[in-house]
């Protein structure tokens, strides 16, 4: 089947010549006479409630898109709808008085009785149209997919269809081309599929902060993505100008959010070099991907690198030691305890009551071995921080 986009139809194009049949319920005829609203294996009207019809004018007056209608060519300027029958019929019938909605003051307004410029802005709405060519059979089997089956959309390819137009079309051709010769570049820090969207996706999160669809809505009839392209660009040279390496672990980091953060920074690409080797080297580091974020905090924050701590074996030498020489000396076996002057200064704590932690804190160079290994109580841990 061959689908052709068309986003220049107006409603008051598509629903010229309207006719419907209120004893069948159905929408028949749009497009001064070219167009079939309801075909025969379409389902009956049923937007008739009050609830849906008056969703889909308020959605026009407000400027919300309303969704990819489907046209499918029966012959020479010659339509019928695949897909869309119900907002059409529910817009026709608006039109030609059928039923009210209500305004911001809660009085009921018939199409004609709105404000004239209210009255153009519904005329005037683009719908965003996909006119289809196929065999019967295809048509049919198109139908069958997208109303019964239904296909499975992701949050992007729904994103696409609400707020389709030039700017979508335009994105797509740009993130959503497996062809583009830039995707392998791209690869190394965009995780997911080109074509089920997720680059586009993540150029969009970039860009907007996270607000994708306030975004798209905003920029939906730009004729061009200039600043789409523009900002993406900006983050992945800044990443390839920090970082030397290419490591697996970049792919699906927040990039955009980093480069907000720390893009101001002055860094040196040989020094962030060294520091990301003897990272991927250190056996305390257990969260490779914070690597990238640490650094570029100034490494301050270990949290980012889930700090490997010490093993079952190591802490059950490290208690024993310790215990024993506490006993012997009439102390806690716990070293800070000890040294104060309450209760706790000969209190021998248990093994399950007591935390492992670094003599010399690993972000000061400390090691995750036997030898920095102290065995504390739970409340000095807590409390001993990166001392």
């Amino acid at each position: 089947m061959i689908t052709e986009l068309n986003i220049d139809l107006t409603v008051e194009k598509i629903c010229e010549g309207f006719v419907y049949n209120e004893y069948e319920g159905k929408g028949l005829f749009g497009l001064a006479g070219k167009l079939v609203i309801q075909p025969e294996y379409q389902r009956n009207y049923i937007y008739a409630d009050g609830k849906k019809d008056v969703a889909v004018i308020q959605s026009l007056l407000k400027g919300y898109p309303i969704g990819l209608i489907y046209f499918t060519k029966i012959g020479e300027n010659k339509f019928e709808i695949l897909d869309g029958q119900q907002r059409i019929t529910s817009i026709g019938r608006f039109l030609t008085g059928k039923f009210p909605i209500v305004d911001e003051n809660g009085m009921q307004q018939y199409f004609r009785g709105l404000a004239e410029n209210l009255q153009r802005k519904i005329l005037d709405t683009k719908l965003t149209i996909y006119e289809c060519s196929g065999t019967e059979s295809e048509i049919k089997e198109w139908f069958r997919t997208i109303n019964i089956a239904g296909v499975p959309l992701n949050e992007q390819e729904l994103m696409n269809a609400i707020f389709s137009g030039p700017f979508v079309t335009l994105a797509k051709a740009e993130f959503s081309n497996s062809q583009n010769a830039n995707i392998q570049k791209w690869s190394a820090y965009i995780s997911g599929d080109v074509k089920r969207q997720d680059f586009l996706r993540t150029a969009l999160m970039w860009v907007s902060r996270g607000n994708i669809d306030d975004y798209m809505g905003r920029h939906r009839y730009d004729t061009n993505i200039t600043e789409l392209k523009t900002y993406f660009n900006s983050v992945i040279d800044w990443i390839s100008s920090v970082f030397i390496d290419v490591k697996p672990q970049m792919r699906g980091l927040n990039w955009g959010e980093l480069y907000e953060k720390y893009h101001t920074n002055a860094y040196d690409p040989n020094e962030v070099h060294e520091k990301v080797t003897a990272l991927y080297t250190d056996f305390a580091v257990n969260n490779h991907k914070g690597i990238f974020e640490y650094i570029l905090g100034g490494c301050v924050d270990t949290k980012l690198l889930e700090i490997r701590i010490f093993d079952d074996r190591i802490k059950q030498i490290v208690y024993e030691r310790q215990t024993e020489h506490a006993i012997k000396n009439h102390v806690s076996n716990c070293p800070l305890c000890a040294l104060g002057n309450d209760n706790n200064q000969q209190r021998i704590y248990k093994l399950k009551e007591m935390d492992a932690d670094h003599v010399t804190a690993w972000s000061k160079g400390g090691a995750t071995d036997i030898n920095n290994c102290t065995m504390l109580c739970a409340t000095h841990n807590r409390s001993k921080g990166n001392k």
